[in-house]
């Protein structure tokens, strides 16, 4: 099977900074469409940035000049550098990742998103 796994999440201080990884493993043909979701409890999912397999980038406007993020298809990884961070930054971030992958047979090939548990991030003020 794929798996995504997180890392970096934390506590920190308002204005500090954080970097989030997400590194994908598995029997994977190619990594499509990624990208970084964050989630209050009580709110909606929303999305933080994503990145496509061209390297278009798309970031949602509350962290736009603040957040960064990033691809690394040799290691099948993606990253989120988050500076300048406030409060309301505060959250359960996720990665999630279009992923094609040949099925344990080796006979066939599968395409689906595939999401990684969680980690949380809180910003103190």
């Amino acid at each position: 099977q794929v798996q995504l796994v997180e890392s970096g999440g934390g506590l920190v201080q308002a204005g500090g900074s954080l970097r989030l990884s997400c590194e994908a493993s598995g029997r994977i043909v190619s990594l499509n469409d990624m990208g970084w979701y964050r989630q209050v409890p009580g709110n909606q999912r929303d999305l933080v940035a994503q990145i496509t397999s061209s390297n278009s980038v798309k970031y949602a406007d509350s962290v736009k000049g603040r957040f960064t993020i990033a691809r690394d298809n040799a290691n099948n990884m993606i990253y989120l550098q988050m500076n300048s961070l406030k409060p309301e930054d505060t959250a359960v971030y996720q990665c999630k990742a279009d992923i094609q992958y040949v099925s344990s047979s080796g006979q066939m090939v599968h395409k689906r998103d595939y999401w990684a548990r969680g980690t949380q991030v809180t910003v103190s003020s």
